[in-house]
């Protein structure tokens, strides 16, 4: 298994909207979803910093992330440059 882990500071008044992006149904986990070597994300909130979320991705290896993000690249960066 290999996960990838994301560290985000979310702007106040944009938590709405950083959830549907990265939370269980929001945009990144359907591009993944395309892919077989993908299995879940967890979107975590940390208690002590309100505005401090972590993404964590699992796929079944680096070489399916790895396949999957070169099959998809341009999705990727689009989805990337709309959610910054």
């Amino acid at each position: 298994m290999f996960v990838i882990l994301w560290e985000f500071e979310v702007k106040p008044g944009w938590q709405q909207r950083f959830e549907s992006a990265y939370g269980l149904d929001g945009a990144w986990t359907r591009l993944f979803r395309r892919d077989p070597g993908y299995l879940r994300t967890l979107l975590l909130k940390d208690p002590s910093r309100l505005r401090m979320h972590l993404t964590l991705d699992f796929w079944h290896s680096e070489s399916a992330f790895q396949s999957f993000h070169n099959a998809n690249y341009e999705a990727y960066l689009a989805l990337d440059r709309s959610t910054a």
